[in-house]
């Protein structure tokens, strides 16, 4: 596509750069948790160690749902925007509503982590 339409190619990189960040958003909750995590004579409790888990399992569960969807619409939108432009839009739309999946997951995370 970048050979036969170059003018394509910033609208083309959209999806993995939205990609990239939800990994950042996993790096973000795996800070915060690393500086919680003490040891058990620092009253660091088998409670906190469970919502410490689940903080990271549902960051990563997310994350995994956001980046498949972002992978998926953002392969079938870049495809779809070079035969027809006026998709590029709705292609944008959906990888914005995929991303906040992604958010809603790191939000989520948070609280689990600092409480």
């Amino acid at each position: 596509m970048g050979v036969m339409r170059p003018e394509l190619i910033m609208k083309s990189v959209i999806p993995v750069i939205m990609a990239g960040i939800i990994g950042i958003y996993g790096l973000v909750v795996a800070m915060v948790l690393k500086g919680k995590v003490t040891s058990a004579s620092q009253g660091y409790t088998l409670n906190n160690g469970f919502a410490h888990l689940a903080a990271g399992l549902t960051c990563g569960l997310c994350g995994l749902g956001a980046g498949y969807a972002i992978g998926i619409v953002g392969d079938a939108g870049v495809r779809g925007t070079a035969q027809q432009p006026r998709l590029f839009v709705g292609m944008i739309l959906i990888l914005i509503f995929s991303e906040v999946l992604g958010l809603y997951g790191m939000i989520v995370a948070l609280i689990l982590g600092t409480s």
